[in-house]
C-alpha cells in the first residue's frame, strides 16, 4: 500500500466520510437494476457480455471492479480525468473498485529504467492526482502489486504458472499490445511473462468486472478463455473504455513519448491552449477528430455542456 504517511484527519473528517459512504449506499439502494446497468454499460465502448453484467448486478450486491496501471511517467488527461469519471460511475453503481498499481509490471516492462523506487514514486504521484481530480475514494482500494504478490505468493504464482502451462508462446505474444508493444518487437523473457501475470491478476483480485481500456482487451479475453480451460462458469466481464486519440492526425491513442500529442495533468492553461490550437481538427469532419472526442468523453461527462463562444455576426454563442 501507499507508504506516504496519511495527513492528519481534520476534526469530524471520519464522521463526514462515514456520512458520505452512508449517503452513497442509500443512493445505490434507490437505483433500479436498469439504472445501475446503464450507468456501468455507459463506461464501455464494448461489453463482453451484457447479459452477464445484468445477471451479476442482479445476484451480487457489491461487484468487484478491477482496473490497473503501470506507473510509467507523466499522467495525461485520459488517465487522470477519464479514469476519475469512470471510477466514480462504478462507485455510484454500487461497485467496489480495486486499482492495481502495477509497479512490478512497470519494472518488467523496463519503465523508469527498471528502477522500482522511481516507479513507486510515480505511483504515489498518480494517486495524489486522482485525489485532487475528485475521485470518490469511499469505494476504492489502491493495491501495490509488489506488496500483494509478496504477501500472498502461495496464491498468486500457482495461477500464473497454470495460465502459462495452458497457453503457447504465440497466444501470449498476441497480448503484448497491453504493454504498448507489438508482436514484431524483440520482446524480453520478462515481457513474455507479463501477460500471464496480468491475466492472473484478475483471478487473484477476485474481479467480477475488468474495467480497462480497449488496448487491454486481448489479455482480458485470455482470462475468459482460461475460464473455459479450467471449467469455470463465472467469467470476468470485460468493460473496455474508449481510447482517446492523440492530437495529431492518425494518432489512435495519446503518447507520453510525444508531449505535444496529449494534455498532461500538470500542464498549465497556456500549454493546453497551444496544444489545442495546434491539434488536428478539420471542419465538418467528426470521425477521428481528437477535439470532438475530448468534448464527448471529457467535457460533457464532467461539465454537462459545451459552449462555443462566437461573435454576434457569426450567430452568437451556441
Amino acid at each position: 500500500m501507499d507508504s506516504t504517511p496519511a495527513p492528519e484527519a481534520a476534526p469530524g473528517a471520519s464522521s463526514s466520510s462515514a456520512a458520505a459512504a452512508e449517503d452513497l449506499a442509500g443512493a445505490v439502494a434507490a437505483m433500479s437494476l436498469d439504472e445501475r446497468f446503464d450507468l456501468l454499460r455507459g463506461i464501455g465502448e464494448e461489453c463482453i457480455q451484457e447479459d452477464e453484467l445484468r445477471n451479476l448486478l442482479q445476484k451480487k450486491p457489491v461487484p468487484i471492479c478491477y482496473d490497473g496501471f503501470e506507473p510509467s511517467g507523466r499522467m495525461h488527461i485520459a488517465q487522470g480525468i477519464v479514469k476519475t469519471i469512470n471510477v466514480n460511475k462504478m462507485i455510484r453503481a454500487g461497485c467496489r473498485v480495486k486499482i492495481w498499481i502495477a509497479d512490478w509490471f512497470a519494472q518488467l516492462n523496463n519503465k523508469m529504467g527498471g528502477d522500482l523506487k522511481k516507479i513507486q514514486t510515480v505511483g504515489r504521484y498518480m494517486i495524489e492526482i486522482w485525489k485532487a481530480a475528485g475521485m470518490n475514494l469511499d469505494g476504492v482500494e489502491f493495491l501495490w502489486s509488489s506488496e500483494e504478490i509478496n504477501s500472498r505468493a502461495h496464491e498468486y504464482w500457482p495461477i500464473v504458472m497454470d495460465i502459462a502451462r495452458k497457453n503457447n508462446v504465440k497466444r501470449i505474444t498476441r497480448c503484448c499490445q497491453i504493454m504498448g508493444r507489438s508482436e514484431s518487437d524483440d520482446l524480453t523473457a520478462a515481457q513474455i511473462f507479463y501477460p500471464c501475470m496480468q491475466c492472473a491478476d484478475i483471478f487473484f483480485l477476485k474481479a467480477d468486472i475488468c474495467q480497462l481500456g480497449m488496448d487491454q482487451r486481448k489479455v482480458n479475453m485470455l482470462a475468459r478463455e482460461y475460464c473455459d480451460d479450467i471449467k469455470r462458469k463465472n467469467k470476468p466481464i470485460i468493460l473496455s473504455h474508449h481510447m482517446l486519440p492523440g492530437f495529431k492526425e492518425g494518432q489512435e491513442k495519446m503518447s507520453k513519448s510525444d508531449p505535444s500529442s496529449a494534455i498532461f495533468m500538470e500542464d498549465d492553461e497556456a500549454q493546453v491552449n497551444v496544444k489545442i490550437k495546434q491539434a488536428f481538427c478539420p471542419p465538418k469532419i467528426v470521425e477521428g477528430n481528437p477535439c470532438l472526442e475530448y468534448i464527448k468523453y471529457i467535457v460533457f461527462p464532467w461539465f454537462g455542456r459545451f459552449e462555443v463562444v462566437r461573435k454576434e455576426i457569426n450567430g452568437g454563442n451556441k
